[in-house]
């Protein structure tokens, strides 16, 4: 198949592009940036989002569009800047999208937009699934809310369209996990905040499986929840990291202190909401770790 991917240096689209071409799919990767490029004759890369650019030309005949572009939630405390730079550059990549959509003669069978489980909001109690109609109004599911909003209109061209909505993806390069680990490889691991908080969590390889899953049944649309079908506490994830690295869960980070230094973006690990995969499921998507201690234990 000919894929195109937005957002293909950061975090999954590295991953996902590496495994797409070991399957001998041909990429092409929308970027503003034409210097670093990998030398391989499976990837494509297309300037996109500087003036002048004309990337519809070079995509004709694609038959999938992933999305994956966006400013990090992790790049900086969310000042009132940060947060204008978090929501625009998700809501200008995907209106540019549109845009090429619009002028392709032949449109691709399906696009897979990026999304968060954010969209739920903040609870200790529920248990979200895509039929959930509820939803957060706290800044990230206001974001994420918007986001799903502009992508939606790909319908419009009668394109297949779907929300990955990433719980917290578990990689040992990379996304929350190094950070999470630090304190105890410092042997300063224990209880974030509370500790009653959910982690609904999921390892990067079954982000690619669910989206190569994605791709490949037809019968997937809307939202999509990407996380483990065993969301676990705070408490209980730092307890299994401690065991799998073997250092000490004990010494514990108060929800005041992380409030003084993280601000607002302190409700990454004091917050949670637990979601289950329940598309995922009932399509019949085997994950490859269901288990938290299995996932560390495969990643560390």
């Amino acid at each position: 198949m000919k894929i195109a991917v937005t957002g293909g240096t950061g975090f999954v689209g590295r991953a996902l592009i590496n495994e797409l071409t070991k399957k001998g799919h041909e990429i092409f990767i929308l970027t503003r940036n034409g210097s670093n490029r990998e030398n391989s004759s499976l990837i494509t890369y297309i300037q996109w989002l500087n003036e002048g650019d004309q990337p519809s030309e070079s995509l004709e005949g694609i038959d999938v569009f992933i999305n994956l572009a966006g400013e990090s939630i992790n790049s900086g405390r969310w000042t009132k800047e940060r947060k204008k730079k978090i929501i625009d550059s998700r809501i200008d990549a995907t209106k540019e999208v549109l845009h090429i959509l619009s002028h392709l003669q032949k449109k691709p069978q399906i696009l897979i937009n990026a999304s968060a489980i954010g969209y739920y909001g903040i609870s200790d109690t529920q248990t979200f699934t895509e039929k959930s109609s509820e939803f957060g109004t706290d800044f990230l599911a206001k974001t994420v809310q918007q986001w799903e909003t502009e992508a939606s209109k790909a319908r419009e061209f009668n394109i297949r369209t779907v929300f990955c909505r990433f719980g917290i993806i578990l990689d040992k390069a990379d996304g929350a996990l190094p950070r999470i680990a630090l304190p105890y490889k410092l042997l300063a691991g224990g209880t974030v905040g509370s500790g009653n908080q959910w982690v609904s969590w999921i390892h990067l390889k079954d982000i690619i499986g669910g989206i190569e899953f994605t791709i490949s049944n037809e019968s997937i649309e809307g939202p999509v929840n990407f996380t483990a079908p065993t969301p676990v506490s705070m408490k209980e994830f730092g307890r299994t990291l401690g065991s799998v690295l073997q250092r000490p869960h004990w010494i514990p980070a108060p929800e005041f202190a992380l409030k003084a230094a993280l601000g607002e973006m302190s409700m990454l690990v004091l917050e949670g909401q637990r979601v289950v995969p329940e598309k995922l499921l009932s399509l019949g998507y085997s994950f490859a770790f269901e288990n938290l201690h299995d996932a560390l234990t495969d990643i560390y």
